[in-house]
């Protein structure tokens, strides 16, 4: 079985897949509502597909176990998907890039802080939820329309995540 290595999720790092979303410095802000405000701007291009609508919906998250071992991997080949934590918790993000079914080499694994939250670009494979340590809320902006938007593969040979992330 491979074992993935645990990386720090950064704008840099995870832009192959889509964009993290987060106040930070290195994103346009400015200051609003009389000053009272701090408005982190335009942070990530959601993408609602052909005949697709925008919703936004709560995502609770059961905690995974580490070692984990992941089998498979999913990606919405018609729009975007955003998951923002709710709940303050780190979690983690596996993705492989578009394309053609990812095998384990394609894989990468990120240590998402409780005030950084992703989306995944259209048609980027990522294993769906992980959340860990507790129980995780997510505000999730996705695709409601007709079609098919959910791909899902097994993964010969599965891979690992460590427990010592």
């Amino acid at each position: 079985m491979i074992e993935l290595k645990v990386e720090a999720l950064s704008r840099e790092a995870f832009a192959p897949f889509g964009e993290v979303i987060e106040a930070s410095e290195a994103v346009q802000h400015f200051t609003i509502n009389a000053g009272s405000t701090e408005r982190y701007h335009d942070l990530a291009g959601l993408d609602a597909g052909p005949a697709g609508r925008l919703i936004v919906s709560i995502f609770r998250g059961q905690p995974r176990a580490l070692p984990f071992t992941v089998s498979m991997m999913e990606r919405h080949p018609l729009a975007s998907q955003a998951f923002v934590p709710l709940s303050n918790r780190p979690y983690l993000v596996v993705v492989a890039p578009p394309g053609a079914a990812p095998t384990a080499q394609d894989l990468r694994c990120f240590l998402a802080s409780g005030q950084q939250g992703v989306n995944y670009a259209t048609g980027t494979w990522h294993h769906p939820l992980l959340a860990i340590d507790a129980v995780s809320d997510f505000l999730v902006l996705d695709r409601a329309g007709e079609g098919p938007n959910c791909d899902e593969v097994v993964l010969e040979p599965t891979v690992c995540i460590p427990a010592d992330r």
